[in-house]
């Protein structure tokens, strides 16, 4: 078995991941996240996978988000980065310890997972086990900072040498929409300073807000110190919109949406036509260099979404049979 230390990172690459690659080149990324399984039957993951991988250059697997149960996004990463897909492992720290998490970059590094997105994580409180105990021994920012320095300087935060550093391109979450919004760009400014290379940002259905955001990104400079990807979904109808408006943070639904998606006949195809209108219009905001889709349990409307919206058009579209048969290619 070929392994982890015989990977080839291009010049100027962080990782030999895909999403690295395609980003350095200039073409408009998608990746989407997949929501995981209550269960231990990993044919789940890869058949909520198989639906995603031919329009995605990375796949998320979202670390117990909500702070509800679910197969742990190390886990799925294992399992995509063994069907020969492109993971991005999301490391929350409301559960683990500084300790943990290095170990499990290693992990992921050794499983050829490329990609790793720092998020602090959703307090306990608002899951279904508000009993648990939260760690948050770091935050997104001192996580950014850990890797950075296991990846750039190969040593542990104990100063303790790594033989082999993991190779792994760097993420944070930003939320253009959370008040006060002048602080955002401020916050975004941090995260990179911090090694975030890509942000996968918050619903993004306001774009006027967004807009004046990524003006405000552009005057410092920051589109040209990393690789912003618009958060973007389908809407199933107008009373999903208002819970989201409602109980998400962050997440701002202008009336006029919700309006539109109540006069509709079909709301749920409405929902689909307004997540394409957005990510067109998203891809001509100079700044943005890709869509991250969300589209919790309805991933058959990723690909028909992404195709239909055209920004894939004149590339080649990824193949759609996993194979867990052998490690897959370095992802």
């Amino acid at each position: 078995m070929v392994g982890p230390t015989t990977l080839t990172v291009p010049p100027g690459h962080s990782s030999p991941g895909r999403l690295e690659r395609v980003l350095r080149a200039g073409r408009f990324a998608v990746t989407a996240e997949l929501n995981p399984p209550d269960s231990a039957d990993p044919n789940e993951v890869y058949e909520r996978a198989l639906v995603l991988s031919e329009v995605c250059d990375a796949i998320n697997a979202t670390d117990a988000s909500g702070a509800n149960v679910h197969m742990s996004s190390i886990g799925i990463c294992a399992l995509l980065s063994y069907a020969g897909y492109a993971p991005v492992l999301q490391i929350s720290c409301r559960d683990r310890n500084r300790i943990a998490i290095q170990g499990d970059v290693l992990a992921a590094a050794a499983m050829r997972v490329a990609n790793i997105l720092c998020l602090t994580g959703d307090g306990v409180e608002v899951g279904d086990q508000p009993e648990a105990k939260p760690v948050f021994d770091l935050g997104s920012i001192s996580l950014l900072k850990t890797i950075r320095t296991m990846r750039d300087e190969g040593r542990f935060l104990s100063g303790r040498p790594i033989t082999v550093p993991p190779k792994v391109f760097l993420g944070a979450a930003a939320n253009p929409f959370a008040p006060p919004l002048d602080f955002r760009p401020l916050r975004l400014a941090k995260k990179i300073e911090a090694g975030a290379q890509f942000i996968q940002t918050q619903y993004c259905f306001d774009l006027p807000v967004l807009e004046r955001y990524m003006e405000r990104v552009r005057e410092l400079g920051l589109h040209e110190r990393c690789f912003i990807l618009a958060g973007v979904g389908p809407l199933a109808s107008s009373r999903t919109a208002r819970w989201l408006r409602a109980r998400v943070p962050g997440v701002h639904i202008p009336d006029a949406l919700i309006a539109r998606l109540e006069g509709a006949k079909d709301q749920k195809r409405e929902g689909r036509d307004i997540c394409i209108e957005i990510i067109q219009r998203l891809r001509e905001i100079p700044g943005i260099a890709g869509v991250h889709v969300m589209a919790y349990r309805q991933e058959e409307l990723v690909s028909d979404i992404i195709t239909a919206s055209g920004v894939l058009k004149g590339r080649r579209r990824q193949p759609t049979t996993a194979n867990t048969s052998k490690i897959g290619t370095p992802s």
